[in-house]
């Protein structure tokens, strides 16, 4: 069992590819519901704070 308390993407339609988020106060950890190794991307919430903004610069673009 995990040992984090994973919440899914609000924008995850029907299906298998779904990604997921976990928090601590050190860390992000992200992980898709499609990947049968259920791979672990971990970051500090800083960097994966200038990550949202340069997709919602992007985005806006």
């Amino acid at each position: 069992m995990s040992p984090y308390s994973w919440q899914k993407s609000s924008y995850c339609q029907e299906g298998d590819a779904c990604v997921h988020i976990a928090s601590s106060p050190a860390t992000i950890h992200l992980t898709e519901s499609a990947d049968p190794a259920r791979t672990v991307l971990t970051t500090t919430p800083t960097a994966f704070a200038a990550l949202l903004d340069l997709i919602g610069r992007r985005s806006r673009n």
